[in-house]
């Protein structure tokens, strides 16, 4: 186990990220680096607008990188093609792309695609493994429902749930709370957890629920406007790394509990 730990799924070498056209390049960040192991819960935060859903963007190759390297397990992100990526790499966005009138058990099969053959065949294989995430997630009860019969909190579990079909080393969910109450918030974060723990799979995901994701994750990378910062949640707190993260007239970071607080 602690060999597997130490394996490398995503490594990323001084990446510069932004937006490129032919008149002009705008860099949102630069000089980013991280390495996440295999089993590990990372947590992205920063402020809005600091270029969190951007790394995303280039982490998954929806958005090419102006500079720096990005590997998934030893390989070039560039070598892969968008079949080969698809079984190294499964993302959730934040916006949900999916028919409504789909049944949970059917988004559940669009994450063996990278699996099928050309006529895209379910296999018994692949229904094995719908069986196997519908029990992981616990969703069991809510395979025949269509997704629009679902709650927000519900639907973020099929999306997981099609992510894990998917079956590869490395999970990137854009903000995986969004539009969730408290609890499910809370709910969605703690799974995250149990998942990267039981699975051994490696699970980055962006949020701006900092007070719990420095209490779940075991990796934090933090974006700020003068740099990123990467570290384990003890490591970014025994510093003044998170003091400034946000505007200090409304909140600031409470070092006595490890934990934001409100003014």
């Amino acid at each position: 186990m602690k060999e597997q730990q130490q394996h490398i799924v995503l490594e990323v070498n001084e990446l510069v990220i932004g937006y490129q056209s032919k008149k002009r390049v705008a860099e949102i960040a630069h000089n980013i680096n991280f390495s996440l192991k295999k089993g590990e819960l990372i947590g992205l935060i920063g402020s809005n607008g600091i270029g969190k859903s951007t790394l995303i963007k280039t982490l998954t190759k929806s958005l090419s990188k102006l500079s720096g390297k990005i590997q998934i397990n030893g390989k070039a992100i560039e070598s892969y093609d968008a079949n080969s990526l698809a079984q190294q790499l499964s993302v959730v966005f934040s916006k949900k792309t999916i028919s409504s009138n789909l049944t949970v058990e059917e988004v559940i099969a669009l994450g063996r695609q990278p699996y099928t053959n050309w006529i895209g065949s379910i296999t018994q294989q692949d229904l094995n493994k719908i069986e196997e995430v519908l029990e992981l997630i616990q969703i069991q009860d809510l395979r025949s429902k269509k997704c629009h019969e679902l709650s927000d909190g519900q639907l973020q579990k099929v999306m997981l749930a099609r992510a894990f079909a998917q079956d590869t080393d490395l999970i990137i969910l854009d903000e995986p709370t969004t539009h969730l109450d408290l609890y499910h918030k809370v709910y969605i974060l703690k799974l995250l957890k149990r998942l990267a723990e039981t699975t051994q799979k490696t699970i980055l995901f962006s949020t701006h629920e900092i007070n719990v994701a420095l209490s779940l994750c075991d990796q934090l990378i933090v974006m700020k406007k003068e740099g990123t910062l990467f570290g384990t949640p003890e490591e970014l707190t025994q510093t003044s790394s998170l003091n400034d993260l946000f505007p200090e007239d409304l909140i600031y970071f409470d070092l006595a509990s490890k934990t934001f607080k409100v003014k």
